[in-house]
């Protein structure tokens, strides 16, 4: 048959029992220690005088019931010899290291081997003297007292960072005067050095860590696409000076040629790149105040008349500068105008169409 059950009631009441007879073992000892038997107490406790209490730890260290002097070599043997390794981080292919030299690393033997041997002799002398007598434990544990520099370790791993991310790059576009080429977005590399950070820490200070550490890393976005470009970049109009030419890009793609009118010396159409900024058809033409412009300065010249030449429609660029048709089609393909971009109408109109406000323009 299997053993009765212990009750609550009679675990309680043991636990009750044996506390009672601890005290009055302690009780006891007082006693005898007042009726002058106290001599032979005081040389149990004066044997045990160097010894650490059994169940002391210093962090994983078991030092109980060695003398001051065997834990200082215990210590020195197991907590502080396994950190004269230096740390290694790996990172992408490259090793970094951190030496105890650099480190800072120092460990309090003496200290720790101390703290050790107080926990014991804070008790009483009663207390010391059944703990040794009975030989039970304190299961206590005594903080490592290993000391290292944490701005060394930031250093290190800011150089790991700093030879190690990568910054994302932006897709984009590549205009010249006759096509349109594709710039690939690529993704960055950076560094979780936080997490870095806590592993070379406790690889420093830590015997039973390994000594080597893989760095982590996490990929980082950029923040314009390759498919964000070519949403951005539907329409390109490509103004090529040299050949007198509009080359319209749809979908980076070149889709068509146009001739072209550019102005003449002293007018030149401007380089650069711009956009779309108004549409118009049938646009009325206000006159700049320029002298050049001569009694027409500073008005405004309505859709359709003979002095208008702004024909059938306008796409505004710059400063007054825009794409329009001309009703002088012998100068297409010559320097002509005030800076404006001419058109033969039937062109234009074709343009027009396919060209949106905020198109790019990029004019060579």
């Amino acid at each position: 048959m299997p053993p009765p059950k212990t009750s609550t009631t009679q675990r309680a009441s043991r636990k009750k029992n044996s506390a009672r007879a601890t005290a009055l073992v302690l009780a006891a000892m007082a006693l005898l220690l007042l009726a002058g038997g106290g001599v032979a107490v005081y040389a149990v406790d004066e044997t045990h005088r160097d010894v650490i209490a059994d169940g002391i730890r210093v962090g994983t260290v078991d030092v109980g019931g060695m003398t001051v002097a065997e834990a200082r070599d215990t210590l020195q043997a197991t907590l502080v010899e396994p950190l004269d390794e230096p740390v290694e981080v790996r990172a992408r292919g490259e090793t970094y290291e951190l030496t105890p030299e650099e480190a800072d690393l120092r460990a309090d033997v003496d200290g720790m081997a101390a703290a050790a041997l107080d926990v014991g002799r804070s008790q009483s002398l009663p207390e010391r003297v059944w703990r040794t007598v009975s030989g039970s434990e304190l299961h206590e544990v005594v903080e490592p007292r290993v000391r290292f520099s944490e701005e060394a370790v930031d250093d290190l791993v800011d150089e790991v960072a700093e030879e190690s991310d990568t910054k994302p790059r932006d897709a984009g576009v590549d205009i010249t005067a006759t096509d349109v080429s594709v710039r690939e977005g690529r993704r960055g590399v950076r560094t979780d050095t936080e997490r870095l950070r806590k592993d070379v820490i406790a690889a420093v200070g830590d015997p039973e860590a390994e000594r080597s550490v893989a760095a982590t890393f996490s990929r980082v976005k950029p923040e314009v696409t390759t498919d964000e470009v070519a949403e951005r970049y539907s329409t390109i109009v490509i103004v090529d000076r040299a050949s007198f030419r509009i080359r319209l890009f749809k979908d980076l793609e070149e889709a068509e040629t146009y001739p072209i009118a550019l102005g003449k010396a002293g007018n030149d159409t401007p380089a650069g790149t711009y956009e779309i900024q108004n549409k118009a058809v049938d646009p009325a033409w206000n006159v700049p105040n320029s002298d050049w412009a001569g009694s027409l300065a500073g008005q405004v010249i309505p859709s359709g008349a003979p002095n208008n030449p702004l024909k059938a429609r306008w796409l505004g660029i710059y400063n007054g500068v825009g794409i329009h048709g001309t009703a002088e089609r012998g100068s297409i393909g010559t320097n002509a105008s005030r800076g404006c971009i001419r058109m033969l109408v039937e062109d234009v109109e074709a343009l027009y169409e396919r060209v949106p406000v905020g198109a790019t323009v990029y004019i060579s």
